[in-house]
């Protein structure tokens, strides 16, 4: 039997999330990055690139996936495990290569880029392992490092883009909602996570009828299990007087929305009231000053101030904010784009970013907890507008 190296596998009708133009403004935009970085071809690796500039999100299990970018085509690379399901999902062409023989993956990739060439590559995603068989295969002329720039693309958001994060932020409010409903005294975290993770999911199979359906999840925390705003959900029981931190994350075609409260089960104590109560009035000062012309550093050492005010800059345990698009919590980040003292971006019309301040008071002192609120923002011409509706604060989020 002849076994190929690599093909094309076509059958089904493309599906995308957004227009073939917009793909094809995107695409134009990456092709004047590459006039002016000198690239011939872009060899993209990561999962958030992939999808940004073809629609497909690959699930890698331990293999390679690519997409390639020249002056006339955008190819995708997947493995044959996959079969037409890739070619289905992406703009553009499609290659499956074959596992009969190691590195057929780099074999299929040179089959459009050629050798010699200038390749541009992402920095902060190829291995050492992978760029040696870039070289090794396709004998470019000289690589190029262009993560910085296509994140910097990413950063401004297409009003398609935006119309996606809409709806993704109205879902992620389904999901807080139907938390609250499912929060009581006795139950556990993991049934209440379930609880708004099905909403969202049934939510969004509602809006977006022909979408994959991947990687909506709900982080729901309770006591000590606040403290750290990634950590996972457990089977620690709910009880009266517990601090509770709902965080809702539905997943529309690669993109992340988010929702962040904290709340409490019945009844909240006067130390753990006045921390809430400070970290809202963070949360309201820092989204005021969300707006074209500040830099990410001045908003954060503009919230830093107003904790230090308060005696409780200590306690906070991270930037105040982040991009949104194309990323998850585990791939893709437009870190560039952070509310932290070492990020010098001006905030510009089109960006869209979170305001979420959080204290940490340790366990044993009054107030003991994590606080934490998170709202969404589009950065319009002359200020922002916040895209969440669930509410904040003690006069709703006292539950149970």
């Amino acid at each position: 039997m002849d076994r190929p190296e690599f093909y094309r596998f076509h059958q089904g009708d493309k599906v995308l999330p957004f227009a073939p133009e917009e793909y094809d403004t995107r695409l134009a935009g990456l092709r004047l990055i590459m006039e002016q970085e000198g690239v011939d071809v872009a060899v993209f690796t990561s999962m958030h690139s992939i999808a940004y500039y073809s629609g497909f999100l690959y699930c890698s299990f331990g293999r390679p996936y690519g997409l390639v970018v020249t002056k006339d085509q955008s190819v995708t690379i997947s493995a044959g495990i996959d079969a037409a399901q890739p070619w289905r999902r992406c703009h553009g062409d499609n290659i499956t290569y074959t596992d009969w023989a190691r590195d057929n993956y780099w074999r299929a990739i040179r089959s459009v880029t050629g050798e010699g060439a200038r390749v541009g590559f992402e920095e902060d995603h190829m291995t050492l392992v992978q760029m040696e068989k870039l070289k090794g295969f396709l004998a470019p002329s000289g690589t190029v490092p262009i993560a910085a720039r296509v994140m910097r693309q990413r950063m401004h958001k297409s009003a398609a883009e935006i119309a996606l994060i809409r709806h993704g932020a109205q879902v992620a409010d389904v999901g807080g909602y139907a938390i609250r409903e499912a929060i009581k005294a006795g139950v556990r975290e993991i049934d209440v996570a379930m609880a708004g993770r099905d909403a969202m999911e049934l939510e969004i199979a509602k809006r977006f009828p022909d979408a994959e359906y991947r990687d909506t999840w709900v982080w729901f925390q309770s006591g000590i299990n606040t403290d750290g705003a990634h950590n996972p959900v457990t089977g620690r029981v709910l009880q009266r007087g517990d601090i509770l931190s709902l965080n809702t994350f539905p997943m529309i075609s690669g993109y992340y929305t988010a929702l962040e409260r904290t709340l409490f089960v019945e009844e909240v104590d006067p130390a753990s009231l006045k921390i809430w109560e400070a970290n809202v009035g963070a949360h309201e000062y820092g989204m005021s000053l969300l707006k074209p012309g500040n830099s990410c550093a001045e908003v954060t050492l503009a919230i830093n101030e107003f904790f230090a005010e308060r005696d409780l800059l200590q306690y906070r345990t991270f930037g105040y904010g982040h991009s949104f698009g194309v990323l998850s919590h585990y791939y893709g980040r437009e870190a560039g784009l952070e509310l932290r003292e070492d990020i010098d971006t001006v905030l510009e019309p089109g960006m869209v970013i979170s305001m979420e301040p959080m204290l940490t008071i340790p366990e044993g002192q009054p107030g003991a907890g994590g606080y934490r609120e998170h709202d969404i923002l589009i950065i319009t011409e002359d200020g922002a507008e916040n895209i969440t509706g669930y509410p904040y604060g003690p006069e709703t989020n006292v539950v149970g």
